[in-house]
Parts: C-alpha cells; structure tokens; sequence
C-alpha cells in the first residue's frame, strides 16, 4: 500500500443480502480505491493475495461485482459460534470497551405536573434500551431522570392544586390561566383535605401555594416513578432542578461563560455568543426584567455532567425540542468540552389508534392518553417492543388492536413464542436448559439449509448489538429478532430434535439451546420478557 494512504479505522464486515454471495463481505476495496488510484478489483484482489485468515475460519473468499471482497464461513466456525454462545450464555454479545467510557443517559425528565404521556413511554423505552445498549458494549452508564421542579409550570401546578381545594370544599375557584385540568388533581386535593384537615384550606394563600407546590412535586415525580418503574424502568439518579440553585450551579455557570468571554449585554438582556459556535443565532440568557431563560439552567445543568466526570452525556428530547439541539450543541462547545460530549436523541409523537380511530385521551387527564392506560391494556412488554420497533425521530402508530393480538401476526409475540417453542423442547424432554452441553456432540450433523442458516444467523448477534449502541438504534435489535424468530421457526416446523437419532437430537438440543440464548439476550436489552410458556 502507498505510503501516506489513509487506511480505515475498522474493516466493516456486513452480511450479504443474497446468501449466494457468501455469509460475510466487505467494501473496504472502494474505500482505498480512490487514494491508491487504482481500480477497486486491482485492490480487493491484492487484499486476498496477502490474507492469511486462521485455518477452519474461512472456506472460500470471491471478489464479486466492482470489489467487494464475500467470504464463506467453514464448517469449523460455523460449529464454534454454537459453543461460544453455550459458553457465554447471558454474556453472549456483550463485549469490554477499551477504554470503557462513563456515560450519562438522561430521559424522560418530564415536569412532575402530571400523569406520564405516551410520548414520554416512548422516550423511556428508547433512552432505557440505549442505556442497556452502551452497557452491553462495555461502558458505564447511569440512567437519570432530570426533574423540573422549579419554574413558572410549578407555579402554575401549585396555583392549580389550590383551586381545587378550594373546589373541594365547595368554594367557587377557577384554574388559573395555563393551568392543570386533570382529573388527577382534584383526586389529590381530596388526598391533601384527608391528609392535612379541611383547615388547609383556609391557609393564607402565599403559604398555601407554597405548601401546594411541595405537595404537588413530590405526589407528581411519586406517581410518574411508580408508572415508570412498572413499566421496567428505573433510574440510578434524580437531578433536581431546584439543587443547581441550592449549589450556586447558575451563578458558577455564568462566571465561567464569562471567563471564557462569551457574554455580552444588549437591550437591558444578556447574551450569550452561541451564534459563533454552530447556533443559528445568539441566544438570551437573562431577560429585561433580569429573569433567568430556561437555556440558563439548563446549561448548568449539563456543565453537573462534566463535572461529575461523564465522558459523554446522552439526552432523549421530546418533538418540542428539536429546535433546542443547536443551541445546547453550541453551548457545549463554546465551553469547550469535545464534540462528542454531547448527543440529543428527539423522539417524535405517538398516536394510539383503536379499531381504526385515533383514541384521544383518558378521562384522568383530561388531555393524552397516559402511559398507564397503554401499558395496562397492552401489557408492558407490548408497549415496550412496540415503542422500539421504530426509529424514535420518526412518528409513531401504536395500534393497540394489533399490541393485543395472541398471534403470530403481533410481532412481539410471533418473537417470545419462539423462545417458548425452544423451552418447550427441553420441558418435554425433561432435560434442564443449562445442562445442554457442546462438549462431544458432533455438530457437522447439522447440515440442512435452514440449520446453517440459523447458525450464521445466531453469530450475527454480537455485530448488530454493537452497531445498534454505535447508532443508538435499538430498532436493529427488534428487526434482528425477529428474523431470528423466522429462523427459528422454519427450523422448528420442518425438523424434529426429540426422537431423531441420539447423536443428532444431541447436535439439534444445541442448536435449540443457542437460539433460545440469543432470544432471551435480544429481549433482555429491550427490557422484555423471554417467556417459558405462553
């Protein structure tokens, strides 16, 4: 190779659409075509002169259309994928980073104002699977819910709690302009009058905002965890807002930008110069009125996340915020901190359709349909695939009807049952799954079509798991899965394992045993189950 050419940083092996062209192939030819100025053959063809691939790897090696470079496993590897997942089991897939890196993954971080959306079920399911991800390939995460819990929208919940409690205990009070209209507040004021005594509603009113506010923050963030805890996630860490002005973190924040002399005053207002950081526009951070923005806080809320030694921090936005991801791109960088610190994830809405209309809202509150509603209509491990089976800034349908259906045609189903399928080969058989053994079983056995398919497909998993973290895209998993699934009940259609003849029952009990390992994984990092029996 000519000196000073620029070689990759990794040769990307991908699997060919048509398994005549092989089980793995690469495009690293065209890649250094262009700078050693030959023809991509001329390169793919030097690069198979100098291979020396270990022995029982690989069984042949063809340069195919204009250089990609097919190879074909041999009988040896293929055998060896089916013992390394029986040894690895749960590992399976699961790689060590070097270096590993400390990662911040925060979502959901809704106001604590209301009952959970389904856009914010969605948004948990994608920044959970992301965090599952990262942690699969080595490094170490923490999931963290921010809470708002400071500004005019607390305000407003406080203002909004009062008024029900004063409606509760007959008095004429309207929820203030911007309110909260929820059914779920006025169950709390009842809760609150019970709790406390109708006196509380005689409180002077300063004081009983202040009371409503505490109240109404730690019932909300309460209740949304409960949700979100039942729908399989937990966090490792709340942020509360209120602690960055309890620690000076907006005062340290704008000592430090101005440091860095990225303010300036203009009008009465203060500027901060994201424009000249990739930002379509200065942004203000502290109004005429000498009220903070929101950008403020939330700028020292991501300087927290530097300074608690996150090597990355990875939020998950809802729709509103896409304008939002310049600006803190910006910020992060005028800060100094590397490009890759920072990394928004938007997630777009979410229509729940039913029998062929769009359901609206629940009677609880008054305005979405919550998070609860689906996932206890649905179950959680409907709602939780569903949520995934896309790419999360792509819009969503959910159609509960097909979320409920106990068929083949439900996508999270037709994957659990083929899980079920492999357990129930060991059920009947009386044989325990963790007994199944590679050690002196002759694999070559299994040389139908589909169980070599399945095989190559089985030693797919840890290379879609790995460039599912890269991209954050948890929907290769699901697309993964279900292939795997179709593979697995090809296999089990067409092929007996119990009562074939002992030597090759002992070779297809493995094969059974690798794919319900790599089903269970795959479902796992979803944050679904792997059922036994359905």
């Amino acid at each position: 190779m000519a000196a000073g050419t620029a070689v990759p940083a990794e040769v990307r092996l991908e699997r060919p659409r048509d398994p005549q062209h092989g089980d793995l192939a690469t495009g690293v030819a065209l890649q250094l075509a262009r700078p050693l100025k030959k023809k991509p053959r001329d390169v793919a063809q030097a690069i198979v002169q100098q291979l020396d691939a270990p022995q029982g790897l690989v069984s042949k090696v063809e340069i195919a259309g204009p250089g990609f470079i097919n190879f074909w496993l041999a009988e040896e590897a293929l055998s060896n994928v089916l013992v390394t997942i029986l040894e690895q089991g749960a590992k399976y897939g699961r790689r060590t980073a070097h270096p590993p890196q400390r990662i911040n993954v925060e979502f959901v971080s809704t106001n604590p104002t209301g009952p959970l959306h389904v856009g914010h079920g969605r948004g948990a399911a994608l920044g959970d699977a992301f965090a599952a991800l990262l942690e699969a390939t080595g490094h170490e995460v923490t999931r963290e819910f921010y809470v708002n819990d400071a500004g005019l929208q607390i305000e407003r919940l406080a203002r909004s709690l009062w008024a029900r409690i004063q409606q509760a205990v007959g008095r004429d009070a309207g929820i203030p302009e911007g309110g909260y209209h929820g059914e779920y507040l006025a169950e709390l004021a009842s809760e609150v009058l019970e709790r406390e005594s109708p006196a509380f509603a005689d409180l002077p009113e300063r004081e009983a905002i202040d009371r409503c506010r505490e109240i109404a923050v730690r019932h909300g963030l309460e209740d949304q965890t409960r949700d979100l805890e039942e729908f399989g996630v937990r966090f490792d860490l709340f942020y509360s807002e209120t602690t960055l002005y309890q620690e000076q973190g907006i005062e340290k924040t704008l000592a430090e930008l101005e440091r860095r002399d990225l303010l300036y005053e203009r009008d009465g207002a203060l500027w901060l110069s994201t424009g000249a950081h990739g930002d379509a526009k200065d942004r203000v951070l502290r109004k005429q009125d000498g009220s903070y923005t929101y950008f403020l806080p939330d700028i020292a809320y991501h300087l927290t996340k530097r300074d608690r030694g996150f090597h990355r921090a990875i939020d998950v936005w809802g729709a509103d915020h896409h304008g939002y991801v310049p600006r803190m791109t910006a910020a992060m960088k005028a800060l100094g901190l590397p490009e890759e610190f920072f990394h928004a994830e938007i997630v777009q809405l979410v229509r729940v359709m039913r029998h062929g209309e769009e359901v609206r809202f629940s009677k609880r509150s008054g305005e979405f349909v919550t998070l609860r509603d689906l996932f206890e209509e649905t179950g959680v491990d409907a709602a939780r695939y569903f949520f995934l089976m896309r790419r999360g800034d792509a819009q969503f349908i959910f159609d509960i009807d097909l979320a409920t259906k106990q068929s083949e045609e439900n996508p999270v189903y037709y994957v659990q049952y083929a899980h079920t399928r492999m357990a129930g080969i060991f059920r009947t058989g009386g044989l325990e799954p963790t007994s199944i053994s590679a050690e002196g079983v002759d694999l070559s056995l299994l040389s139908e079509d589909v169980e070599q398919d399945l095989i190559k497909q089985l030693g797919q998993y840890p290379s879609v798991v790995e460039g599912a973290a890269r991209a954050l895209e948890p929907h290769r998993i699901v697309a993964y899965l279900e292939e795997i699934a179709q593979h697995v009940n090809a296999w089990y259609h067409h092929h007996r394992v119990l009562g074939s003849d002992p030597p090759l029952e002992r070779a297809r009990l493995v094969l059974a045993r690798a794919s319900q390992i790599v089903l269970a994984n795959g479902l796992s990092l979803l944050g679904v189950t792997a059922p036994e029996r359905m």
